[in-house]
């Protein structure tokens, strides 16, 4: 989702969570390091990954300043802007402590690879010094999918990033993806992103539907008849398995993405059963879907 600050040194199209719609978007990084995942659109623009001159950084902090004084929030971006070298984060969140005091939570896209770079003391570094929470893009947890849209990271690899990241005291916001499992292997998705979930445990998860973009990997595979496009009926079927088998014992499990068909936020474990039960009457027609044109991005 892209968002303009005005006044800032933006490089192409700016990608941030729904969540940090309100918040100051400071592009740190060009593009994302990994690139490769076949349904992904958002850096094709950017093929090589940079980090930007701190000096560039340094006068839209300055400007930052000046334009945004009662912004509470910042997010980092690029696509995985975790990856920047420590010493880098070593000027930048200090950077933003003393030219936007006011900002009481940094955020940050993260692959599960570039938080693996980062020692536990790096991650309780960032955390003392106003990270707040990382965006990991989880999509599956299960290895056959994510080897089948080039993931950066299987399964066991990505647990291992997420729990390091909440047992870092961050917060933790996950997003897994419907309708991008190799055909057949649905279902399997949806049970092994449900496990991966539970043992995970973040504090936000975002499940949302895929679409099919020009210029992707994944639309050449659907024009030449590899991928076979999920219907309505399927994708829903996978997101009552995924759900089914998520387990939390805190946090929120959202499906309201435009993307989605039957938008659910389902507040764990309170709210499980009853969005179950819609997802249930969804499947047996009597919940009316979002209309495809009201789903467009």
């Amino acid at each position: 989702m892209w968002t303009p600050c005005d006044g800032l040194d933006y490089v192409g199209q700016i990608y941030r969570p729904p969540s940090e719609a309100r918040s100051i978007i400071l592009q740190a990084t060009v593009g994302c390091a990994h690139n490769r995942c076949t349904f992904c659109p958002s850096y094709k623009d950017k093929p090589r990954f940079r980090i930007k001159d701190r000096a560039v950084v340094a006068r839209d902090l300055e400007r930052a300043a000046q334009l945004f004084p009662g912004v509470r929030r910042l997010f980092v971006a690029d696509g995985d802007a975790l990856v920047m070298p420590m010493d880098r984060w070593r000027w930048l969140l200090p950077a933003i402590r003393e030219r936007l005091p006011q900002v009481d939570r940094v955020g940050v896209y993260a692959t599960a690879r570039a938080i693996r770079g980062k020692s536990d003391e790096d991650l309780a570094w960032l955390r003392d010094n106003g990270l707040g929470i990382v965006y990991l893009g989880v999509e599956s947890g299960d290895d056959e999918t994510l080897r089948y849209v080039k993931k950066d990271s299987l399964s066991d690899q990505l647990l291992e990033a997420g729990r390091r990241v909440k047992a870092a005291g961050l917060k933790l916001s996950v997003t897994v993806l419907l309708g991008i499992a190799p055909p057949g292997r649905s279902l399997e998705h949806g049970r092994a992103t449900g496990r991966l979930l539970t043992a995970m445990a973040p504090d936000y998860v975002g499940a949302l539907s895929v679409m099919i973009c020009d210029g992707t990997e994944l639309a050449e595979q659907v024009a030449r008849g590899e991928h076979p496009v999920p219907t309505p009926r399927e994708i829903l079927a996978e997101l009552r398995e995924m759900l089914a088998h998520t387990d939390l014992d805190r946090g929120l499990f959202m499906a309201n993405h435009a993307s989605n068909y039957v938008p659910l936020k389902v507040r764990m474990p309170r709210d499980k059963a009853a969005a179950l039960a819609t997802l249930d009457a969804a499947l047996e027609g009597a919940v009316p879907l979002k209309p495809e044109e009201a789903r467009l991005l």
